[in-house]
């Protein structure tokens, strides 16, 4: 009878324990873009173990992030483009940049090694308009001396979804080639004269290994973890340059955050010898006024507690880290813009 008491308390008290820590963790949900996916996994399996609290992110496109926020569907939003400040206040948001990454062309030929085979932007545009179709072309040629290149055709991959890695890719050809942004423009969906889509930098990668003379774009952490054949790219100080986070943050050295609307940077095709021409910041969106202030509280704790914790598991993944000064912009915008309903701050 003794045993089967404390058999019985241990259970109540098990019980009890477990009823008490369902209540005292939390879980918060974001969506959007595929981009920061891997760091944004990476910082909430951390962040999770550290504080047994949790943030399920959706990798779905920035165009769905943008909507489900907008619909309140999710505690935040995250998009590679940032919006304009006019749309912001129109919805009643904030954004603010949590890493900057890069995007990279990835090939599918055999014989190429990671890194051997240039690209420019001009060329990148044509091969993007159907104009250059076959892999040994003039053009293609005449960057890469002493370069084996094959006669096969070039089967071209994009986004199929709405992305800010589109985004960033057309606002970096549009800028390098007047033809692309004549014919295709940016976007974070564009209409493709050739090619064939892929859902994610995932669908993109997927693709791009599973179809031999294939060229695709997608952020530099998918390259690193697939092992994929990664183009240098020449950038505006006529420099090829290698993707790296030392060249993204070198693209980000001249930007300036606190008069930038919305702060929301464009990295693309930014001057300096050392630069990877296709940077691009990724940011989360809020709504100033949520729905569920305790969730965005928690939202804000997760970031805040990434930026202070993160800086080496971004480094690894070949991202940058959001600098300090930028980071006190953040805390600032947070604190002057996220209210509950009676006008109280929520940081």
């Amino acid at each position: 009878m003794q045993l089967n008491r404390i058999v019985k308390s241990l259970f109540v008290a098990a019980t009890a324990a477990l009823a008490f820590s369902s209540v005292h963790a939390s879980e918060v949900t974001g969506a959007g873009a595929t981009f920061p996916y891997p760091i944004y996994a990476k910082w909430a399996d951390a962040y999770k173990k550290a504080t047994g609290n949790t943030v399920n992110y959706q990798s779905i496109g920035s165009g769905g992030g943008i909507k489900q926020i907008k619909a309140k569907t999710v505690d935040f939003g995250a998009s590679d483009m940032p919006l304009k400040i006019e749309d912001l206040d129109a919805d009643g948001l904030i954004q603010f940049p949590a890493v900057i990454g890069g995007v990279v062309p990835v090939v599918n030929l055999d014989g190429i090694a990671p890194g051997q085979l240039k690209m420019t932007g001009d060329v990148l545009a044509k091969i993007y308009m159907g104009s250059i179709t076959k892999w040994n072309a003039a053009e293609i040629a005449a960057i890469n001396p002493g370069v084996k290149l094959p006669a096969d055709d070039i089967t071209v991959v994009y986004r199929s979804d709405g992305s800010g890695t589109t985004f960033i890719w057309t606002d970096y050809l549009s800028k390098v080639s007047a033809e692309f942004k004549e014919k295709v423009s940016s976007g974070t969906a564009v209409k493709w004269p050739v090619g064939l889509g892929g859902k994610g930098n995932e669908g993109v990668a997927a693709n791009v290994q599973r179809l031999k003379g294939s060229i695709g774009y997608v952020e530099y952490a998918y390259v690193k973890r697939n092992k994929m054949t990664h183009t240098l790219v020449k950038n505006r100080d006529g420099q090829f340059a290698q993707p790296d986070d030392l060249n993204f943050k070198a693209a980000a050295s001249g930007a300036d955050w606190a008069k930038t609307p919305g702060m929301g940077v464009i990295l693309t095709n930014q001057a300096g010898k050392d630069t990877w021409p296709i940077s691009g910041a990724t940011f989360i969106i809020l709504h100033k006024v949520p729905t569920n202030p305790e969730n965005t509280k928690e939202v804000i704790k997760f970031f805040e507690w990434s930026f202070a914790n993160g800086g080496a598991m971004a480094t690894e993944l070949e991202y940058v880290p959001m600098p300090a000064d930028v980071i006190k912009l953040i805390h600032s915008s947070w604190k002057s813009n996220l209210k509950d309903a009676s006008g109280k701050a929520l940081y």
